[in-house]
């Protein structure tokens, strides 16, 4: 079996140590920044786990160490590891958005060093055991580190991936756009609904459905087969109407959004062979009524 090592014991730390196969890895140190840490982490599973600061750890030596802190952490965790690893171990963070580079100083002691993204939210500890199954990893850094990695994944019941480093940061800013600003733009469709007067329970009822099978036929097809509405079709008579609605009723904020969409949604209808002279006519007035907010 393989010695482990958890830095952080929030959600994502929390999950791992929860949903590590036990017949191939014990957890020996569960290491926090203070006194307040994670919960999900305790009880008979962890009776034989240390529960300590980093700063009262003289030495680590297990075969693997994750680094699940906050991402402004992880190279000072990184550092302070440095002086305290008794072996060459396997180190990874859990980042999505840095890479492994920022465990340079352990890399150049001898450690093998990666980083392990799990592509799915995780809201607590006892719900990561269940989103990790079937969710997709992101993996980089040394070749022997990725390796290990996707043995690690495979036993959480995950898909794994991987990418050149210099590509990490980006990588995440298109998850951010996928998820976050999904959920984002949902909020800016739920606006626009409150001033045909409904709440915000009402209208969240209504478009879901819509939503859930858009994402099923992007399961299902491409991203432009799987656009529909106004843009798919070049409807310059229906966005004239839609203009004119906005303009009457939504702030300057949620028209640029609806018109800067509208700009990549034209992309996709010219990809589905839309009339060019369509899409043409349509992008002349998208960009007629961009120049019009107010800045």
């Amino acid at each position: 079996m393989l010695s482990v090592s958890i830095i952080g014991v929030g959600r994502v730390g929390g999950a791992l140590s929860l949903a590590l196969d036990k017949n191939k890895f014990v957890i020996e140190n569960l290491i926090h920044r203070g006194r307040s840490h994670g919960d999900g982490t305790q009880g008979s599973d962890f009776a034989s786990a240390s529960l300590v600061t980093l700063e009262e750890v003289s030495f680590l030596s297990t075969d693997i160490i994750f680094i699940t802190t906050q991402d402004q952490e992880i190279k000072n965790v990184a550092k302070e590891l440095a002086v305290r690893v008794r072996n060459k171990p396997f180190v990874f963070h859990t980042s999505g958005s840095l890479s492994s580079t920022m465990l340079e100083c352990l890399r150049e002691i001898g450690c093998k060093t990666g980083s392990i993204h799990p592509l799915v939210s995780i809201s607590s500890p006892q719900l990561g055991i269940e989103r990790f199954r079937g969710a997709y990893f992101c993996l980089e850094g040394d070749a022997e580190a990725v390796r290990m990695a996707t043995e690690i994944v495979r036993g959480l019941g995950g898909i794994s991936f991987s990418i050149d480093s210099k590509f990490k940061t980006l990588y995440h800013a298109a998850a951010v756009t996928a998820c976050g600003h999904l959920v984002a733009l949902f909020d800016a469709a739920v606006e626009m609904m409150g001033h045909c007067g409904l709440t915000d329970t009402e209208t969240k009822k209504i478009l879901l459905p819509l939503v859930k099978s858009t994402v099923q036929n992007l399961n299902e097809q491409t991203t432009a087969e799987a656009l529909t509405g106004t843009f798919a079709r070049a409807d310059s008579e229906t966005f004239t109407q839609h203009l004119q609605a906005l303009n009457e009723n939504v702030t300057d904020e949620l028209l640029e959004i609806y018109l800067l969409l509208g700009e990549r949604s034209l992309e996709l209808a010219a990809r589905q062979g839309v009339s060019a002279e369509k899409i043409e006519t349509l992008r002349t007035k998208v960009s007629i009524a961009k120049t019009k907010l107010k800045w």
